[in-house]
Order: C-alpha cells, then sequence, then structure tokens
C-alpha cells in the first residue's frame, strides 16, 4: 500500500492511496483534508453571535432559537450530504469498476459499473472560471453502437486533484483494462 502526497484544483492537499489486491484488482483512494475543528467553531460562533445580535435588537428569544436549530440542521445536512472525506475507485479486471464516495457522517454512496459496459478511462479537459482543469472519466459502451459512448461518468468530483494525480491513476487503470483486452484477445 503506498500512499502519496498531491494537491487539489483549488490548492487543497490531498493523499492519493493505492492498494493492490491481485494482478487484475486495484484499489485507489484520494483523501481530502478532514472537516477542521478550529474553521467548524469560527463559523458556529459567527452565526450564534449575529443570532444573539438579533435577539438584543429585537428582545425576541424564538430568534435565538431559530439561529441555533437552522445551525444544527445545516451542520447536520453538511456532513452527511456534502462534505466527502474520501472518494475510491476499485478497479476488478474480470468484474467492473466500483466507485465510492465516504461523506464526513460515516455515510457511503458507491456505484458499480460492470466491465462489458467500460469502454475507456480517460482524462478529459475542461475550461472553468478562465481555467483549464483536467478530471478523470469512465466512457460507457452505447448497446446499439459497439463504437459509440452512452455516458461519461466523471471520477473524483469532490476532491478534483490535479493533473498529475489524474495521471497516476490512469495509469494504474489502464494496467488492468490493458490485461482485460489482452486476456480476451488471445481467447
Amino acid at each position: 500500500m503506498a500512499e502519496r502526497r498531491y494537491r487539489s484544483a483549488s490548492g487543497a492537499p490531498l493523499a492519493l492511496r493505492c492498494r493492490q489486491h491481485s494482478a487484475s484488482c486495484r484499489e485507489l483512494a484520494v483523501r481530502c483534508p478532514r472537516l477542521q475543528l478550529r474553521s467548524l467553531s469560527a463559523v458556529t460562533s459567527a452565526v450564534w453571535l449575529a443570532a444573539y445580535g438579533l435577539f438584543v435588537l429585537c428582545e425576541n428569544s424564538v430568534v435565538l432559537s431559530a439561529a441555533i436549530f437552522l445551525m444544527l440542521l445545516g451542520l447536520i445536512i453538511y456532513l452527511h450530504c456534502v462534505k466527502i472525506d474520501q472518494e475510491s475507485l476499485l478497479v476488478i479486471g474480470s468484474l467492473g469498476i466500483q466507485l465510492t464516495s465516504s461523506y464526513a457522517s460515516g455515510k457511503e454512496s458507491t456505484t458499480f459499473i460492470e466491465m462489458s459496459q467500460v469502454k475507456d478511462v480517460v482524462i478529459n479537459e475542461a475550461i472553468h472560471m478562465q481555467k483549464v482543469i483536467y478530471y478523470l472519466c469512465i466512457l460507457l459502451r452505447d448497446p446499439q453502437d459497439p463504437q459509440g459512448v452512452s455516458e461519461v461518468v466523471p471520477l473524483f468530483q469532490s476532491s478534483k486533484p490535479r493533473l498529475d494525480c489524474l495521471i497516476e491513476v490512469y495509469k494504474s487503470c489502464h494496467e488492468i483494462l490493458d490485461q482485460r483486452k489482452t486476456a480476451s484477445q488471445s481467447d
């Protein structure tokens, strides 16, 4: 198991962990920085101070209670639905590709793509806010047209790793995909 340090497109630190389970099975996980208690405390304090200021002006305790309730509700929604700590890609040459997102609350979201549907894994580029950003995506085979692409599934949407990290993931995925192509051609 090897772990390397990289940066995201916004400059945040990332860690890429590669784990080889077998010759045709590899797991690649990108870990984002965890939620910092300092920033969480600062935001909570700012919201509660603003609510207390409104309470002093209005002299109505409902304002203070509503602010506390909304802050706690917002925090729960953020941790359970928005803040992703880790995104992983499990490539099994004979079976398929599993995409997993682990949220800060502990919830996990998993998607599985059968290998028969995978046409290729590519690095794509896009222009965003006057910057060129790169992203890794899986091209899915069109059932009606074997040479066509029916869908593009982007990977690592939350962490947004830079090109150097994406190249390593790309090469690792293609080692397994190329083994599969070679094995199917020899049969």
